[in-house]
């Protein structure tokens, strides 16, 4: 699998770390439902996908990802910001 890093163009999937899905972080610091499930809830859809890599033996960027979990297909990269996170 080949991922489209948006620094350094096409990369090997060797060169990345998956953390996992990308969703928004909740409001606020107490603790919550919303953080309870973030934290501890996950989804696991078989279809397109947004995800958090980092390309740690590239440019170092943290990137969504965005694939298909059937086809392993990639549909494109962007950098990671704001609430990707």
């Amino acid at each position: 699998m080949r991922i489209p890093c948006p620094i350094c163009g096409m990369r090997d999937l060797r060169e990345f770390t998956v953390r996992g899905a990308a969703l928004p972080v909740p409001d606020g610091a107490v603790w919550n439902a919303a953080w309870d499930d973030y934290l501890h809830n996950r989804d696991n859809p078989a279809g397109e996908s947004r995800e958090l890599w980092y390309h740690g033996q590239g440019c170092g960027a943290w990137l969504v990802v965005t694939r298909d979990t059937v086809s392993h297909a990639v549909a494109g990269a962007v950098l990671a910001g704001g609430d990707a996170r």
